[in-house]
C-alpha cells in the first residue's frame, strides 16, 4: 500500500510537470488563433481602403470580414468602435498593428495609408474568443492526469502484489524455521531477487537439516565409542568382591568398602543405560528424517530446466534475447538436490544475462549418455578469455565475486562430475555441467559426446 501511495504521488508530480505547461501552451494557441482571425479581418478592410474602394466597397468588405470599424486619425472615433481618440492616434503613428486591452476583450488596431490619406482599422476580439475551448482543454488534461495516476497505481499494485506475497511467504518461512520447523519450504516466485532469495532460503534449510543430521550422527558415534571404556569398567567392577552387606560378622570397614563397590556398579549401570538411550534416540531421529525424505537428493533435471527457463524467459523477452531449450522434454533423474541444481543453472544463466549485451542469444541443452548427464549453457556473447581462471573460486574477469561457476562446480562434484568451459558454436562461452545419471552407472565422461550439438537444426524460439 505504501508503494502504491508513493507511485501515485510520483506520477501526480510528473503529470503536473508535463500537463500544466501543456495547458498554458494550448491557452496561448487559442489566443493566437483569435488574434490571427482579427488580423485577417483588418487586412480585408485595409485592402479595400488601399485599392481606393468607395464607402460602399469598404462597407461591403467590412461586412464580409466581420464588421471591423474604420477610424480616421484626428477625427472622432467611428461608430461602433471601442478605441479612444488617443489610442487611434497612437496606432496611426506606428508602422505595425497594435494590441490594446479594453474591458471585455482586446482591440487590434491596424494603420492603413493610401497616398495622403490615413486610416486605422479596428477589430474587437472578446474574451470569450480569446479563451475559447480553454476550459475544455483543462478538463481533458485533468482527466488525463487522473487516468495516468490511477493507471500507474493499478499497474504498480498488480506488479507489487506478487513481490509482496513472495516477501511475506519468505518472512513466514523464516519465522517457522526460527521456531524450529526445519521442514518448511517455499516456492520461489516474484521478482528475480526475491526468487533467488527463496532458492537460497531452501538451500539454507536443507543445509540446516544436513547439519543437524550430522550432529546427531556425531553424538551417536561418540556415544557408541563410550561403550568400550564403560564395558571395561563394568568388567572390572564385576571382578571386585561381592557387595553383600548382610553378613553379620563383617567389620564396619568391610561394610563401607562393599557399599562403595555397590555404588560403583550402580553408577556404571546407570551410565551405560544413559549411553544406550542416547544412541537409540539419535539413531531413531536420523532414521525418521531420512525416511521422511527418501528422494531428497534426487531430482528430475528436465523439470528443473523447464521450471527455471519459465523464470528466465520473461527476462529474455524484456532484453529481446532469442533462446532455445534442447532435450528437456524427457525425464532425466540426477543424484543432486533440486535446489542445488536450480541454483547452479541460475548462476550460469545469471552470468549470461549479466556479462553479455542485451539481445545476445543463448541455448540451454540437456543430454545423457554413458551414465552421465550433460547440462550445457551456450551464448553468443564475447566468450571467456581465461577459462581456467574463471573456474577458480573467487576469481573473476568481470569485477564480480567469481563464485557463480564455483556454485556449478561444487554441485557437479557432489555427484562425481565436473564443469568445463569451451567456445560455443554460437560464438560465445559454452559451460557444460557434467552430472552422474541416477539410473545408470557412470563411465568415463566424454564432453563432446554429451553436449548435444545435434540441436543446431532447430529454429530459435523467440521470447514471448
Amino acid at each position: 500500500m505504501r508503494l502504491a501511495y508513493t507511485t501515485a504521488a510520483t506520477t501526480a508530480v510528473a503529470a503536473l510537470v508535463f500537463l500544466v505547461p501543456l495547458g498554458w501552451g494550448l491557452r496561448s494557441d487559442h489566443r493566437e488563433q483569435a488574434l490571427s482571425d482579427a488580423a485577417r479581418q483588418t487586412a480585408t478592410v485595409a485592402g479595400a481602403l488601399v485599392a481606393g474602394a468607395g464607402d460602399k466597397g469598404v462597407a461591403a468588405a467590412a461586412a464580409t470580414a466581420g464588421n471591423p470599424v474604420v477610424h480616421t486619425p484626428g477625427l472622432a472615433p467611428g461608430d461602433g468602435g471601442r478605441a479612444s481618440a488617443a489610442e487611434i492616434d497612437r496606432a496611426a503613428s506606428r508602422t505595425g498593428a497594435s494590441i490594446v486591452d479594453v474591458p471585455g476583450g482586446v482591440l487590434r488596431l491596424q494603420p492603413v495609408t493610401a497616398g495622403t490619406k490615413a486610416w486605422v482599422v479596428e477589430a474587437f476580439v472578446p474574451d470569450a474568443e480569446l479563451g475559447a475551448n480553454t476550459a475544455r482543454d483543462w478538463w481533458l488534461l485533468l482527466g488525463l492526469a487522473v487516468v495516468l495516476v490511477g493507471g500507474s497505481v493499478i499497474v504498480v499494485d498488480r506488479l507489487a502484489r506478487g513481490a509482496v506475497d513472495s516477501a511475506n511467504n519468505l518472512v513466514e518461512a523464516a519465522l517457522a524455521v526460527g521456531d524450529g520447523d526445519l521442514g518448511v519450504r517455499i516456492h520461489p516466485s516474484g521478482p528475480r531477487e526475491l526468487a533467488e532469495a527463496g532458492y537460497a532460503f531452501n538451500r539454507m534449510a536443507d543445509r540446516l537439516i544436513t547439519s543437524r543430521t550430522d550432529e546427531r550422527e556425531l553424538v551417536a558415534d561418540l556415544s557408541h565409542r563410550l561403550r568400550t571404556p564403560l564395558t571395561a569398567l563394568r568388567l572390572d567392577a564385576e571382578a571386585l568382591d561381592p557387595d553383600d552387606t548382610q553378613i553379620i560378622d563383617l567389620t564396619a570397614d568391610e561394610v563401607d568398602r562393599r557399599r562403595g563397590i555397590r555404588r560403583i556398579r550402580k553408577a556404571i549401570a546407570t551410565l551405560e543405560d544413559e549411553v544406550n538411550s542416547l544412541i537409540n534416540t539419535t539413531r531413531q531421529a536420523v532414521a525418521a528424517q531420512v525416511a521422511a525424505a527418501p528422494e531428497e537428493g534426487i531430482c528430475d533435471a528436465s523439470e528443473v530446466v523447464r521450471e527455471r527457463m519459465r523464470f528466465w524467459s520473461a527476462l529474455a523477452g524484456d532484453q529481446n534475447r532469442q533462446y532455445r531449450v534442447v532435450g528437456a522434454h524427457l525425464r532425466i533423474p540426477v543424484p543432486v538436490p533440486r535446489a542445488e541444481l536450480a541454483a547452479a543453472l541460475d548462476a550460469v544463466l545469471g552470468n549470461v544475462f549479466r556479462y553479455t549485451p542485451q539481445g545476445t542469444a543463448f541455448e540451454v541443452a540437456l543430454s545423457r549418455r554413458d551414465g552421465w548427464v550433460a547440462l550445457r549453457v551456450d551464448d553468443a556473447g564475447p566468450g571467456i578469455p581465461d577459462p581456467e581462471k574463471a573456474l577458480r573460486r573467487g576469481q573473476s574477469q568481470q569485477g564480480s565475486t567469481g563464485l557463480g561457476l564455483d556454485i556449478a562446480r561444487r554441485m557437479t562434484q557432489s555427484s562425481g562430475g565436473s564443469v568445463s568451459l569451451d567456445r560455443a558454436t554460437l560464438g560465445g562461452a559454452s559451460v557444460v555441467m557434467l552430472i552422474a545419471d541416477a539410473e545408470a552407472a557412470p563411465k568415463t565422461p566424454n564432453r563432446f559426446g554429451l553436449v548435444g550439438r545435434g540441436g543446431r537444426g532447430r529454429r530459435w524460439q523467440r521470447p514471448s
